[in-house]
């Protein structure tokens, strides 16, 4: 698999060592059952809630 690590990561948690790095931070957050930031609204994001439950709440909310 291609994985672009040149694109512009929405996610406002910059000391994580995966920031900007696609691949590396979607298989991170998969293993954890989690959804990486970049899914969710500015607002949902900013929560650093993860979990699946809470990336439903936030689609469901907007």
């Amino acid at each position: 698999m291609t994985c672009n690590n040149n694109v512009n990561c929405t996610c406002t948690y910059t000391y994580c060592s995966r920031h900007g790095k696609c691949c590396e931070c979607i298989a991170y957050h998969r293993k954890n059952n989690e959804a990486p930031g970049c899914l969710f609204s500015k607002d949902g994001e900013k929560t650093f809630n993860r979990s699946i439950e809470n990336l439903y709440n936030d689609y469901k909310n907007r």
